[in-house]
């Protein structure tokens, strides 16, 4: 069920970068679609009967391994940073059009 739902959470975003044509909302989007792909990662990478690495006289079986939580904190950082760079070239665009809308830009501004 809940791989289902983290599905779900990627085809939305998506679904949601292809098909709204204002681009803040390509943006949310996008966001969405990394979250749902961090939760797919963490979905796979957790495993009942794993223990944290942490140092003690007892031996208490297989532990977790550190590098999939620090790779997920890297790219929840990456995420956001690309996120604010999108809203401030969004804000940039705005300035220049009256609409974020992708078509009427794209009329503005033939290339």
């Amino acid at each position: 069920m809940l791989e289902a739902c983290v599905f779900a959470t990627i085809l939305c975003g998506f679904f949601g970068i292809i098909f709204k044509k204002n681009l803040v909302m390509k943006i949310i989007s996008m966001d969405v679609m990394s979250t749902g792909v961090i939760a797919c990662y963490v979905l796979i990478a957790s495993r009942d009967g794993l223990f944290t690495p942490i140092f003690s006289t007892t031996s208490k079986g297989d532990y977790a391994d550190p590098v999939p939580q620090a790779v997920i904190l890297t790219a929840i950082v990456i995420g956001f940073s690309i996120q604010a760079l999108m809203l401030v070239g969004a804000m940039k665009l705005a300035r220049d059009n009256p609409t974020l809308e992708v078509n009427e830009i794209e009329q503005n501004h033939p290339s």
